[in-house]
């Protein structure tokens, strides 16, 4: 009997303490907005597509070279970069966040809304 009393115990504690709210850090919604605006700029990126449209040399019926091939997947790849950038200090802001280390979370935002910024700014070698 004491010991499905202590189970009971047990159990209504750990109840208990699993619906107790989790603690944020001091940047949990600053992190949570910049997330929102990489989405945003993944999402605009995917709805532009993947491929570029066809230049000159294509519509004359010429075979594209691998230097052509090359240099194309270079510009589409460039965009992503600074995207992967956004999503890599997202992950040490949220680092950071979890330590309570305000100083390093911010820095990291800034870094994030500098590649968000340098993606807006930068180009698609197509509309």
């Amino acid at each position: 009997m004491t010991t499905i009393c202590q189970l009971l115990g047990l159990g209504a504690t750990a109840l208990a303490l699993s619906t107790q709210p989790s603690r944020a850090g001091p940047c949990a919604q600053d992190i949570d907005r910049a997330w929102a605006q990489v989405d945003a700029t993944i999402h605009a990126r995917i709805a532009a597509g993947r491929s570029a449209p066809q230049n000159v040399i294509g519509l004359l019926h010429h075979q594209p070279t691998l230097s052509s091939i090359a240099a194309a997947e270079k510009t589409l790849g460039q965009w992503w970069t600074p995207v992967e950038v956004a999503v890599a200090a997202l992950a040490r802001a949220r680092e950071a966040d979890q330590a309570d280390d305000r100083s390093a979370c911010e820095q990291t935002l800034a870094q994030v809304q500098r590649a968000i910024e340098s993606t807006v700014a930068m180009s698609l070698p197509w509309p």
